[in-house]
């Protein structure tokens, strides 16, 4: 079993930056895919932004060049740049890990974008 625990988020005005940190704790092996993902009120899920552990980095249009993604082993880290309203949501820290088809989420964390 992994747990995921996010850290970072908050409040911050249209134009300014936030961090958004994962950790993955407990053991997995194989191929996986560590990322971000958000969900906005009255809105489904979506991609933010995947990284393999091969490397292999994947964004949504609407945050390439503003966000970045990176990642150390079991930690992930979202550096969010240029944010704007459309940006609030609650951002979840997922795994998958392919070979087992094991999928967990953290518990999300708040971002909030003002004008």
């Amino acid at each position: 079993q992994v747990q995921l625990v996010e850290s970072g988020g908050g409040l911050v005005q249209a134009g300014g930056s936030l961090r958004l940190s994962c950790a993955a704790f407990g053991s997995f092996f194989g191929f996986n895919v560590m990322g971000w993902y958000r969900q906005a009120p009255g809105k489904q899920r979506e991609l933010v932004a995947t990284i393999a552990s091969g490397g292999t980095i994947n964004y949504a249009d609407s945050v390439k060049g503003r966000f970045t993604i990176s990642r150390d082993i079991a930690k992930t880290t979202l550096e969010m740049n240029s944010l704007k309203p459309e940006d609030t949501a609650l951002y979840y820290c997922n795994l998958q890990i392919l070979a087992s088809t094991q999928n967990y989420w953290g518990q999300g964390t708040q971002v909030t974008v003002s004008s």
